[in-house]
């Protein structure tokens, strides 16, 4: 039986069809990697959730969708109320693409660094944009978004991701029943990134309570200077107020040119543009994979790489 609590957001996530867009976010994919390289036991499988078949591209729909219902649904959202955070760019990009389904005004603040393709995304989306110090990162831009909320409260709706529960659940109530009943029970570990560690906290949280002898491997930089574009090195940075590290049974640390090269490789081998967290993440899935005589693994793909191109490694080597 679940919880009163839990019943609560079943209906929130219900109540989300209300808008055919947002009835398109989750059910996305799970699609098998091939062992081109004779790296796993033919007894090892590695699944990955393709996320960014999402409406928004990414996987930040999902704590978005529930963000946006469930403030609407408390009345924290309205015309004269806009929804304030801040991103360094998928969740603005879901925020903004949802939101107008509703006739939501969104308020960002993104490092004045992020790429030509997310802002001219969310200004086509109609997003208003407060561009901060880029030496501070998403970390900055959470600090000015915070400014903002304190300055005019009667104004904003402070979605605040890093805080916000409706995070987590999203995960907890959409991806990890999902990806159980996709692999129809037999999955042995999961592997995700840590951003705002929801997608790791939701699905983690669900996965123990529902499946059996699942292991759970999260996944992050391994310094606290790196480009992996949405991950955290979370022992040198803020962490959000759900993420509890002694959940997974595992922290994997992994290079900023692991990630270049396994980028590479799925787009070659495979077919898959993946974004770069996405890459250390399968990275991180052969690595394990390797050390296992059978497992049935699934990665979380957060997006795909089309906000990534523009970087030089694509053009580096072959």
């Amino acid at each position: 039986m679940r919880n009163t609590d839990e019943m609560t957001i079943v209906r929130t996530i219900d109540r989300i069809k209300q808008s055919s867009l947002i009835d398109q976010v989750g059910n996305t994919p799970l699609i098998p990697l091939r062992d081109v390289r004779g790296e796993l036991a033919k007894s090892v499988e590695i699944y990955v959730k393709a996320e960014w078949h999402n409406p928004g591209g990414s996987v930040k729909d999902r704590p978005a969708a529930a963000i946006i219902q469930n403030a609407l649904d408390g009345g924290l959202l309205g015309d004269s109320i806009h929804l304030l955070d801040s991103t360094s760019g998928n969740m603005g990009i879901s925020y903004a693409t949802l939101a107008a389904t509703f006739g939501i005004k969104v308020h960002l603040t993104i490092p004045a660094n992020a790429s030509k393709a997310r802002l001219s995304t969310l200004r086509a989306l109609g997003a208003e944009l407060t561009l901060t110090d880029p030496l501070e990162g998403s970390d900055g831009a959470r600090i000015v978004a915070t400014e903002i909320a304190n300055q005019s409260p009667e104004r904003y709706f402070f979605a605040d991701q890093y805080s916000n529960p409706m995070n987590w659940k999203s995960h907890y109530l959409t991806t990890g029943p999902e990806i159980l009943q996709q692999t129809e029970g037999r999955l042995t570990h999961f592997i995700a990134g840590l951003g705002t560690s929801g997608t790791m906290m939701g699905t983690g949280k669900y996965l123990k309570a529902n499946a059996d002898d699942v292991t759970l491997m999260a996944v992050q930089p391994d310094g606290p200077l790196h480009g992996l574009e949405g991950l955290k090195h979370m022992a040198s940075s803020p962490n959000p107020e759900f993420y509890d590290p002694g959940l997974p049974d595992a922290h994997l640390q992994m290079s900023t040119e692991d990630a270049y090269r396994m980028a590479k490789r799925l787009a070659k081998e495979e077919g898959l543009l993946v974004g770069i967290s996405a890459a250390a993440a399968v990275s991180a899935a052969f690595q394990i994979g390797a050390e296992l005589e059978y497992g049935l693994i699934v990665v979380v793909l957060p997006d795909s790489a089309s906000k990534y191109l523009d970087l030089d490694f694509w053009r580096d080597g072959q």
